[in-house]
């Protein structure tokens, strides 16, 4: 399995951890709405990196949690 779905499954689980909507993490992260669907949905297999660091500190974790198990 591709690290990319972890990566999916990890931002949408640490999401919903913390109880919060799409909309919710896009603001908190600084990025649009659209792009977080698309990544939570795989139509964005390999985020930039800034992104990814930008939703790590929006949930409160470190970029290896969002694309590990």
């Amino acid at each position: 399995m591709s690290s990319e779905i972890t990566n999916l499954k990890n931002i949408k689980e640490l999401r919903n951890k913390k109880g919060w909507s799409q909309e919710k993490l896009s603001r908190e992260a600084d990025i649009s709405y659209q792009t977080l669907i698309k990544i939570e949905r795989g139509g964005i297999k390999n985020p930039k990196i800034e992104t990814m660091i930008k939703l790590a500190k929006a949930l409160g974790v470190s970029i290896d949690e969002l694309v590990t198990n």
